[in-house]
């Protein structure tokens, strides 16, 4: 028997979160009374902590050598997504702002998400192991190549730059450090992380909703966002023609290469997404001293609703295919 589809409440919550920032900006702003400077950096360090307890390499030893895959979901994740977000941002060129540049190229420059990358392959009959493996290497790829990414984009597009030794510093300390200890922790942890999944799954996702009110906060409290209605939907668009194109080239690989349907679900689903919940807190790091964070934060938060459905659809009707082989499971879930 299928189990009941649970409510999902995060993309809800992203959106009371959003409007909460238009209609209350000033605690969540610099200054007021929520020190979003020191919630900031404590909400990304409780997250990467938690996403390292939650990190089985265990899980991952089953689809490790299949090295096609995992080479062609690589390419596309930090490949294929920047040299067509810049060719779309080329096709905009002067339409939109620069912050929604600077936004769509991050967008670009994420890493895949874990959890729904994962479970949207289960669902649709494909190589699970294969998936875990995959969305777990590029959350860890991401925490190097985003940043190096964006660096290179800022310094050749006149977007500004950054003291990049600052911004290594922080995304090291409040990033990678905590990451590192969580995954240090599964020593004591990884029971007690299983048996409380749930729990810890949600405070994650509070932890998230509370970043992305105050990443807005600023930017309502310096009313950045009069006039930017072009804004809104060009990268409505640009972010469904980016998701289409991206599919669309892995499935061809996909052909080209021979992979069963199993291998060809996962690359596809893993090698489209971008993560919201690493996204969000990088962003708050790389660029938390903008007022214009908001803005920047918009392709992600427009792409990440646009994927889940899409890709839910697909799951839903591969899912109903006689599957091929054997469906392996992912031992332990991982969020992200």
């Amino acid at each position: 028997m299928r189990k009941k589809k649970r409510f999902d409440w995060f993309l809800p919550g992203m959106l009371l979160s959003v409007a909460l920032a238009f209609a209350f900006p000033g605690p969540g702003a610099s200054g007021g009374w929520l020190h979003p400077e020191l919630l900031t950096k404590a909400g990304v360090a409780l997250i990467f902590f938690l996403h390292g307890v939650a990190l089985s390499f265990g899980a991952l030893k089953a689809g490790a050598f299949q090295w096609r895959l995992h080479l062609l979901v690589q390419a596309a994740t930090f490949g294929l997504f920047p040299i067509l977000g810049l060719i779309l941002l080329k096709v905009a060129g002067g339409v939109t702002s620069p912050s929604i540049h600077l936004g769509f190229f991050y967008l670009c420059a994420l890493p895949s998400t874990v959890s729904s990358s994962v479970a949207m392959t289960a669902a649709a009959k494909g190589n699970v192991p294969a998936a875990v493996f995959n969305a777990t290497l590029s959350s860890l790829i991401g925490v190097a190549a985003t940043p190096a990414l964006m660096a290179w984009y800022m310094g050749s597009s006149g977007a500004g730059t950054q003291p990049l030794d600052g911004v290594i510093l922080d995304l090291l300390l409040w990033l990678v450090l905590p990451l590192v200890v969580g995954q240090l922790s599964r020593r004591w942890l990884a029971e007690w992380a299983w048996r409380n999944k749930t729990t810890i799954d949600v405070v994650d996702k509070v932890t998230i909703l509370i970043l992305a009110y105050t990443s807005f906060c600023d930017s309502v409290a310096m009313n950045v966002w009069g006039g930017h209605g072009v804004d809104a939907a060009w990268t409505f668009v640009g972010a469904l023609i980016l998701f289409y194109l991206v599919m669309g080239a892995v499935g061809a690989a996909c052909d080209l290469l021979g992979f069963p349907a199993e291998d060809r679900i996962a690359a596809v689903f893993c090698g489209s997404k971008k993560t919201l919940a690493s996204g969000v807190p990088m962003a708050q790091i790389m660029f938390g001293e903008s007022p214009m964070l908001g803005l920047i934060l918009l392709p992600i938060m427009v792409y990440h609703p646009m994927q889940l459905l899409i890709c839910g659809v697909l799951a839903d009707r591969w899912g109903r295919r006689p599957a091929t082989t054997p469906a392996a499971a992912a031992t332990e879930p991982s969020s992200g």
